[in-house]
């Protein structure tokens, strides 16, 4: 099959995961209302779209070159199938969350494929192609939030998270009759523990770290334990690799966490971070999510010819950068003024996601899937554990010291009528809005909640604005390090795999 048509059946995947992505983002108000979720509940929930995402990225990854990338996108299409029937059959947070998860292992499945096949069928120019293969991601968050907002307000949350069958379908009947080569890693002779070797034990013991946080949360184990649980995973990895990794791959992988919350956790709460100022305009928040989309399809089209002159590294300097401003500005738009924000974190997230994976393949081919992986997956998991949770607690908490800090001012009582204590992953046990009594809340108190609540969503994006400020520095000291070794080069195997026929 020509690379062409598996690059078209990689992007219709990767634009399943996004279509998940985006209509689970527009229907968690509808979740909230429907099923008096918290906004931590709701954050979870988002995360939980997240985080299993690594879980498969990283497993498959270990073992795709002997499954195949056919197999493995074989698996993916039945989690999102299986994931689908549970969401629409939900009566409550918990089968939510488990068809969340099980969509979210099928998104894993997707990237542990498509990521490695492209870096074979274009290790000429790597960048520029897992940028376009990116695109789909926000290609497919436009074509969802559209078909969803189309739909409106009222119709009924299972109707829009229906939606998701589309790409999944266009994905799966592509199958059947593709092709695929053998990976850049196999084909230049690269052994399996030489593979391994380059990732080490030292991004294992980051991967399992994270995942047994989560984990840990879910089946309520106690500290020992997911510590116990993250020294056998991580030992049983470094048994295999026998080395801890390369230093400069276990920086990527560690950047990565900051990288993926400021996109990804911030994606999946924007449109309800501004529903007060979309609102104030007589528009569907979704929108403002699928206009800066629209941005980072349009830049990761052409972001090859921008990479080649300010190298990756400097890319991602400049992203995050511009990503900060963008988040601030976002933080205290209204108006006609939101677009403007929205342009510019657009432009800023742009390059993130394809680039960082182009920088891990280019520096690290000998890694093969797993060193491109596990840098997604890193993200995904800090995304899904930390990022999406963490925005909805300091919503929380923000609303109820708002709250409370007004019954002092004012001598009412609305801390004792409207919030409620809550126990989340991250703090503890934390007071917040309960979502029952505040829909019974008369006019005034519902005016006043809502006043609260809309200031709490833009604290949240000025404390999200504080990571690519960190990443900004961390990618100018890469910047400086490879100046000291001369600038810059992507590392080339002796071979390269061949084209699909």
């Amino acid at each position: 099959m020509p690379r062409q048509r598996l690059f078209s059946l990689s992007f219709a995947a990767i634009t399943a995961t996004s279509f998940c992505f985006i209509l689970r983002a527009l229907v968690v108000d509808q979740w909230g209302s429907a099923f008096a979720l918290s906004e931590t509940q709701k954050g979870e929930l988002l995360g939980a779209g997240l985080w299993p995402f690594a879980i498969t990225i990283v497993l498959f990854s270990l073992v795709i070159d002997r499954v195949g990338f056919k197999a493995t996108f074989w698996f993916a299409a039945l989690c999102h199938a299986g994931g689908l029937l549970v969401l629409l059959t939900a009566t409550g947070y918990g089968r939510l969350y488990l068809g969340t998860f099980v969509m979210a292992l099928g998104n894993g499945a997707v990237e542990a494929a498509a990521n490695p096949l492209i870096a074979t069928l274009f290790h000429e120019d790597k960048p520029r192609w897992l940028n376009r293969l990116h695109a789909a991601w926000p290609g497919g968050m436009i074509a969802g939030g559209v078909l969803a907002m189309a739909l409106g307000d009222a119709t009924a949350w299972q109707v829009k998270v229906a939606l998701m069958a589309l790409p999944v379908l266009a994905y799966a009947a592509m199958l059947p009759s593709a092709r695929f080569p053998l990976s850049e890693r196999v084909a230049s002779g690269v052994s399996y523990r030489e593979m391994l070797a380059e990732a080490g034990w030292g991004s294992a013991l980051v991967i399992a770290t994270l995942i047994m946080l989560e984990i840990g949360r879910l089946l309520v184990l106690s500290p020992l334990a997911v510590l116990a649980a993250v020294a056998v995973l991580t030992g049983a990895f470094a048994a295999f690799a026998r080395s801890a990794g390369r230093p400069l791959y276990i920086v990527l992988v560690l950047l990565m966490i900051p990288l993926a919350i400021t996109e990804l956790s911030t994606d999946s709460w924007i449109s309800s971070l501004m529903e007060p100022q979309m609102h104030a305009l007589g528009l569907q928040a979704g929108w403002v999510l699928v206009y800066a989309s629209l941005v980072v399809f349009g830049i990761r089209l052409v972001a090859g010819s921008v990479i080649a002159r300010l190298t990756p590294l400097g890319t991602l300097a400049a992203a995050s950068a511009v990503t900060a401003v963008g988040l601030l500005l976002l933080a205290g738009a209204n108006g006609p003024a939101l677009l403007l924000a929205a342009t510019v974190y657009g432009i800023g997230k742009s390059f993130f996601w394809g680039t960082s994976l182009a920088i891990s393949s280019e520096q690290f081919p000998r890694g093969g899937a797993v060193t491109m992986n596990i840098v997604a997956g890193a993200g995904m998991l800090a995304a899904g554990i930390i990022g999406s949770a963490l925005l909805g607690t300091v919503q929380d908490i923000g609303t109820a010291r708002a709250i409370e800090a007004h019954d002092l001012a004012q001598g009412t009582a609305l801390s004792q009528r409207y919030l409620t204590t809550r126990a989340g992953a991250l703090t503890g046990s934390y007071r917040a809005l309960d979502p029952t009594a505040a829909a019974a809340a008369p006019p005034p108190d519902a005016e006043l909640l809502a006043s609260i609540g809309g200031a709490a969503k833009k604290d949240a994006l000025r404390t999200v604005a504080v990571l690519p400020a960190f990443m900004l520095a961390s990618y100018l000291g890469l910047i400086l390090l490879f100046r000291r070794r001369g600038g810059y080069r992507p590392v080339v195997l002796p071979a390269n795999a061949p084209e699909a026929g």
